[in-house]
């Protein structure tokens, strides 16, 4: 499980500033069915999960700093001090990640990104057989909203990725003005968000279920909680699909 902001649109002649707040109620990853959630984690301070179940993992940032308390959380790699810090939000904390287009110093692993990620926490992996629903709050803070003529690639804000350097299994990215939900390996992408920009500025949720399977079994689904929604809206779902499906053999995902 990974919250990414990626960078990857510039518009030509000119550098591209754009800050993303993600965190607060941060994220939380839950068992979606019984035998998981049995060998779950509840941290102590994390908010309760929506499902009511032990979160296997949740990372909200209420400890101030940029590992949110968890053990082995990994941090940005880029260098600039401000590529990745904790902010107030609200009555507590969220951790903020910026990108500036054309500087070195945000540059991680070799992209122009900074990312929190949890590839080297049990909780926050998942293999073939697992059942697990991802629910993070994302706020769109400082944002370049998107202009006609502009490079249209989208930034991803949140994704679950195999282990090794394969592709992403699925990721939500802000494309044009909207969001989006994309599966590479799968070549599949729907709109979840059609317009964000009433909501600048503003906390918005977003929940992920997914059936981790080798097989044609597996499943997408994709809910939203914009401001001022009194509950989830379900956006998408994808069903019978091939979830766990690296382009290169690896044993598990984050």
């Amino acid at each position: 499980m990974r919250r990414t902001d990626r960078r990857a649109g510039r518009t030509a002649g000119r550098t591209t500033r754009r800050t993303a707040v993600a965190a607060a109620l941060a994220a939380t990853l839950t068992p979606a069915a019984l035998a998981t959630a049995e060998a779950g984690q509840h941290l102590p301070g994390a908010p309760a999960p929506s499902s009511g179940r032990a979160a296997l993992l949740s990372v909200d940032y209420r400890s101030g700093t940029l590992d949110s308390g968890v053990p082995d959380l990994t941090t940005t790699h880029a260098t600039a001090a401000d590529a990745s810090s904790v902010v107030p939000a609200g009555d507590d904390h969220a951790v903020a990640h910026k990108v500036t287009l054309g500087d070195p110093g945000y540059v991680s692993d070799g992209a122009p990104r900074s990312e929190s990620a949890t590839n080297a926490v049990a909780g926050g992996t998942f293999r073939v057989g697992d059942e697990h629903r991802y629910e993070f709050s994302l706020l769109l803070q400082d944002w370049k909203t998107w202009e006609p003529g502009e490079s249209q690639s989208g930034d991803i804000v949140f994704q679950g990725k195999h282990a090794g350097g394969n592709l992403p299994s699925f990721y939500l990215m802000t494309k044009r003005n909207g969001i989006a939900f994309r599966s590479p390996t799968l070549d599949l992408q729907t709109a979840v968000v059609d317009d964000f920009r009433p909501y600048l500025g503003r906390w918005m949720r977003f929940r992920v279920e997914v059936k981790w399977t080798d097989d044609d079994t597996g499943h997408y689904r994709i809910s939203t909680r914009m401001p001022g929604d009194s509950g989830w809206t379900a956006r998408h779902a994808y069903e019978g699909v091939r979830t766990f499906h690296p382009k290169n053999p690896t044993a598990f995902g984050t």
